[in-house]
């Protein structure tokens, strides 16, 4: 990486200025992540300001004037301008002015105005362009009216959700942050890259399919029945989910045969650990209703706090499921700095803060958002052209990044990277491979090379090389080292003390690499109460208070997904690490990355947040029904299990979708030409529609609403989207490629596309220990003597240890799984 001179102050991307134009909150958190970290940032607004200053909770901004709070909270740090869509002098001259352009506006790519997005790339060839839509700029739905809730339909996050008779989904705030860091992403890499500026594509649509590729590998790598088990019940692991206690929820998670056999020695039932049927997670789902049955009234003899301290001492993921006062009271995310102080106007309220955690150079901790045109005479020179700088094939061609993760979060950040052009090397050690390839180094998987099978593995490892090294033995903790002092960055996600134990910890490895940047990933931050929390991605969205809000009122907490704190988390370190090595290529300093992932979860709950601490209450839950679009629901089709998603955005719709299904008597009722009037009638007409989806598959009744104008969509089964998605199969989302000892060799492109192509998946997920040899032989010179000496001594290799011939040493060390998976 190169310095590129830039004049430098304390922020991470101070100097750069952002315009965005558009609305909706994946811009509006993309331009936030510049605007918290020091970039100026030009939010382009109508006259009158951006449709959502309007959207409740409303708070009092002085003069009696009310401003949403939520729409505060997106725009911290922001200037506003307003400027009418047809002023494209104006839209012309701020992107001339600009390094960075996020632009939602539908169809922008396309135009061939002067304000379109040809032309302010042809005034500035230096800028970078994130174009955000729904589904893209090509494919059958790209034109396609949406909204969160449809689009998450689509994208597999509905169908499996809820209990056996029907789908329950979280209807708003979920679908915009995988966009919003993916688009984030791409445009810092890109800045990191130099050269002419590029322009990414970013379809929502695809950024959610990754949030769904895990359950959709595992569903057809293991054939398993597709299916809703009941609520908060997922396939493959099981107890999963929320349960009443004497006061208040718990989440729990057991997928180990030593945290299941933990969790029952803590009920006092240490008899279920073995109990036949009840050994294996499998097994456990299976006979879903007789475990309940056994643990449910042993958790009520204690509150949900007084569990979680329990399973934190023995190593156990319990947490406790807060409110959104509860969260906002954690003393963990207090001593943390998880939430910050958002001002417009003369209204002051708290948020979650950006949970990029630089050490060296956090975000802002007070956010203060503009009024709309409070930048109206705002004016600034063009950018002068770029300096000639040759173009790169991907934007990080020439990083190298050392990734010492497992599981999911951790390999998904280092995806992203190397998807972006990194030269990604994964090690592994031979004792203890990632634990992703599987858990049985018995003879038999051995001989079967079952370590090599494992499709979500090859999904999140594709774009990298592989390499071992025995972290445990000081010959491999020095190869390491020497590693990293060719690296520019580390991404690592082990327990707290593991690294620390191995003489690997940042303190240690920038003595190799002074300017080193590393992303630890811990569950919650180091150094606070919970920093020793046993979790996985389920524990994550558990502890960020989500289920709290979400499902029927009547039901128990709601989960959203079988572990989504960790692709959330895996988007958010990528995102941070690019920041910090923006910084380094500007200072020469690196940092460590603080990561804590259940924060990283907050965004997704920062409405409800917001509206907590701004009102001092929270609505109640709504099931699959929406605050403000009505109707809104999942409705039965024809056919097992099919479900389309509807959404009635406004009046209009309302009006377009009785003419869809052939209720013009309901168009004509005077008192449901409001949503006032509709939510007084929403079991009828729920009703109503529900009569009509039911003589028609998902598909047709999709495309009929679709034809009209209202949003809906299908709720895709995981192994449509791992298979025959067409949306995504006409994009060309799925990527041959072949690899060694697995059959499937479909994989899903990278989010990232540039001027309309996704990027090319350079190589598969490496098999164990594929390029030890040639990496350390072409970065450390070692040759091939050395080289044969490491591998009898077992510090290298290429196939497992067997589980009966490991050292003690590694089993004691290393023998943990990451700290968040």
């Amino acid at each position: 990486m190169t310095q590129t001179g830039e004049k430098a102050d304390g922020r991470p991307l101070s100097g750069l200025r952002v315009a965005e134009f558009g609305g909706g909150p994946a811009l509006a958190w993309c331009g936030k992540l510049f605007a918290d970290f020091g970039a100026e940032v030009i939010k382009v607004e109508p006259p009158g300001g951006d449709p959502d200053r309007r959207a409740e909770p409303l708070v009092d901004v002085g003069g009696g004037i009310t401003e949403s709070a939520v729409f505060a909270w997106l725009n911290t740090n922001k200037k506003s301008i307003t400027a009418a869509p047809g002023d494209h002098a104006r839209l012309a001259d701020i992107a001339a002015a600009c390094d960075v352009l996020i632009d939602a506006r539908p169809g922008a790519w396309s135009d061939d105005g002067p304000a379109g997005q040809p032309a302010l790339r042809a005034a500035n060839p230096a800028l970078c362009i994130a174009a955000i839509s729904w589904f893209g700029e090509s494919g059958p739905y790209r034109d396609y009216a949406a909204t969160d809730a449809t689009l998450r339909a689509l994208a597999g996050q509905a169908r499996g959700m809820g209990p056996a008779a029907a789908p329950v989904l979280q209807p708003q705030h979920q679908s915009w942050l995988p966009g919003a860091l993916s688009a984030f992403s791409a445009l810092v890499a890109s800045l990191i890259g130099g050269g002419p500026g590029r322009r990414f594509e970013i379809s929502l649509h695809d950024a959610n399919v990754v949030v769904t590729e895990f359950q959709a590998a595992v569903t057809v790598a293991t054939g398993s029945e597709e299916r809703r088990r009941g609520l908060n019940r997922y396939f493959p692991v099981f107890p999963i989910g929320v349960y009443s206690t004497k006061d208040g929820w718990l989440g729990t998670t057991s997928l180990s045969a030593d945290q299941w056999r933990g969790f029952c020695d803590m009920l006092g039932l240490p008899e279920l650990a073995t109990r036949p049927g009840f050994r294996t997670a499998p097994e456990r789902l299976a006979r879903a209703d007789e475990v309940d049955a056994e643990i449910g009234p042993a958790l009520l003899k204690r509150t949900a706090r007084e569990w979680a301290d329990l399973g934190l001492a023995k190593r156990v993921p319990l947490v406790v499921v807060p409110t959104m006062a509860d969260l906002l009271a954690t003393p963990s995310h207090r001593q943390h700095d998880a939430f910050a102080q958002v001002r417009i106007g003369e209204a002051r309220f708290e948020g979650p803060a950006l949970p990029l955690h630089l050490s060296a150079t956090p975000p802002a901790a007070v956010g203060v958002a503009p009024l709309a045109g409070a930048d109206d005479g705002w004016r600034a020179e063009p950018r002068p052209a770029p300096r000639a700088a040759p173009a790169k094939a991907l934007p990080l061609e020439g990083v190298r990044i050392v990734d010492l993760t497992m599981g999911w979060a951790g390999p998904l950040a280092t995806r992203q990277l190397a998807d972006l052009g990194a030269e990604v090397i994964k090690v592994e050690g031979r004792a203890y491979p990632d634990w992703w390839r599987g858990g049985d180094y018995g003879p038999a998987a051995l001989e079967e090379r079952q370590h090599e099978k494992s499709l979500y593995f090859n999904f999140v490892n594709r774009n990298k090389v592989g390499v071992t090294l025995d972290l445990t033995q000081a010959e491999g903790a020095d190869l390491l080292r020497r590693l990293v002092a060719t690296a520019d960055a580390v991404v690592e996600n082990y327990g707290g003390d593991v690294l620390p134990r191995l003489g690997l910890d940042y303190a240690n490895l920038r003595q190799a690499r002074p300017d080193l940047v590393m992303v630890s990933m811990s569950a919650y931050a180091p150094g606070t109460d919970w920093a020793d929390l046993r979790a996985y991605g389920s524990t994550l969205e558990h502890g960020s208070g989500l289920p709290s809000v979400t499902g029927d009122a009547d039901a128990p907490p709601t989960m959203c997904h079988v572990a989504y704190g960790d692709p959330i988390g895996g988007l958010s370190a990528c995102a941070a690490a690019l920041v910090a090595l923006r910084h380094r290529q500007r200072t020469g300093q690196g940092q460590l990355v603080d990561l804590s992932q259940v924060e990283c979860m907050l965004p997704l709950v920062g409405p409800w947040i917001v509206e907590q601490a701004a009102t001092g209450k929270v609505g109640p839950r709504l099931g699959n029904r929406h605050p403000a679009f009505v109707p809104h629901g999942c409705f039965p089709c024809d056919g097992v299990d099919a479900w389309v998603v509807i959404a009635v955005t406004d009046d209009t719709a309302w009006w377009q979708l009785c003419q869809a299904i052939g209720r013009g008597d309901l168009a004509d009722e005077p008192a449901l030409a409001t949503a006032a009037g509709r939510r007084a009638a929403e079991y009828r007409l729920e009703a109503a529609i529900a009569d009509w989806t039911r003589q028609r598959s998902p598909d047709e009744a999709m495309e009929a609403l679709q034809a009209a104008g209202v949003a809906a969509g299908a709720a895709r089964g995981f192994h449509e989207v791992l298979l025959y998605e067409p949306h995504l199969t006409a994009r060309g989302h799925w990527q041959d490629v072949p690899r060694p000892h697995l059959d499937y060799t479909q994989q899903p492109s990278p989010v990232f596309r540039e001027d309309g192509a996704p990027y090319p998946i350079r190589r598969p997920a490496p098999t164990l220990g594929q390029a030890t040899r040639e990496v350390l032989s072409r970065i450390l010179g070692l040759d091939t003597a050395a080289l044969d000496r490491l591998e009898a001594a077992q510090v290298i290799g290429e196939s497992p240890i067997p589980m009966a011939e490991r050292r003690p040493r590694s089993s004691a060390v290393l023998h943990q799984q990451a700290a968040a998976d």
